[in-house]
C-alpha cells in the first residue's frame, strides 16, 4: 500500500464514492452495473476483491428514508387526515424511489472508505508470535 501512495495522489474517499470512482486513482469506474462492483480498475489495475460493503448501504438508506417517509406520513395524517388510498399513492413510490436512488451512492462511499481506512475482515490473534 505504501508503494501505491508513491504513484497515486491521495483520493478523497467520499467524493470518489459519490462519483462511483476507483478508491486508489479516482478515475476508473467502480461499478459495472447499478450495484455490481467491477473486478478491477481499468485505469490503475486495483483489484476490488476487498470491496465488501455488505448490508451497510441498505441499512443506512432504510434508516434515513424510513425516518423521512414515516415522519411525513404521520404529519400528513395528523394535519390533513387524507384517505388511505392517498397515503399509498404518496408514500410507497416515495419510499421505493427514495431508497433506490441513494443506494449506489452509499455503496460507493462505503467501499471507498474501506480502502482509505484499510478495513479488512476481522482476524483472531492467538498470540503464537
Amino acid at each position: 500500500m505504501n508503494q501505491d501512495k508513491a504513484h497515486y495522489p491521495p483520493v478523497e474517499p467520499i467524493g470518489a464514492g459519490l462519483k462511483g470512482r476507483c478508491p486508489r486513482c479516482g478515475k476508473g469506474r467502480l461499478f459495472s452495473g447499478y450495484l455490481n462492483v467491477n473486478e478491477s480498475c481499468a485505469d490503475c489495475g486495483l483489484s476490488f476483491d476487498f470491496a465488501d460493503a455488505g448490508d451497510g448501504p441498505a441499512v443506512f438508506v432504510m434508516l434515513f428514508i424510513g425516518f423521512l417517509v414515516v415522519g411525513l406520513a404521520l404529519w400528513v395524517e395528523v394535519s390533513f387526515g387524507p384517505p388511505l388510498w392517498l397515503h399509498f399513492l404518496l408514500w410507497i413510490p416515495l419510499a421505493i424511489v427514495g431508497s433506490l436512488v441513494p443506494l449506489r451512492l452509499f455503496k460507493g462511499v462505503l467501499i471507498n472508505l474501506q480502502h482509505a481506512n484499510k478495513a479488512a475482515e476481522g482476524r483472531l490473534d492467538h498470540g503464537d508470535e
